[in-house]
């Protein structure tokens, strides 16, 4: 009844990582033409970089956690 269980479950990390690195390709892959230009990809970065800042600084707010 539990012939290959062990070989079952050990599976699944290895499907999970699969799962996950599909959805971030597909996520980010329209992104790619944006980042050949360095105009765009600056934009790019600030952008993260901002989104960013502000949940850290949302975040830090809403917890009650002092910034120094």
């Amino acid at each position: 009844m539990f012939d290959g269980f062990w070989d079952n479950v050990s599976r699944y990390p290895r499907y999970l990582i699969t799962i996950v690195l599909g959805i971030f390709l597909n996520t980010f892959e329209p992104f790619l033409p944006f980042l050949k230009r360095p105009v765009t990809l600056v934009a790019l970065v600030g952008l993260l970089v901002g989104v960013f800042f502000f949940v850290t600084l949302t975040l830090r707010a809403m917890l009650g956690l002092s910034a120094t």
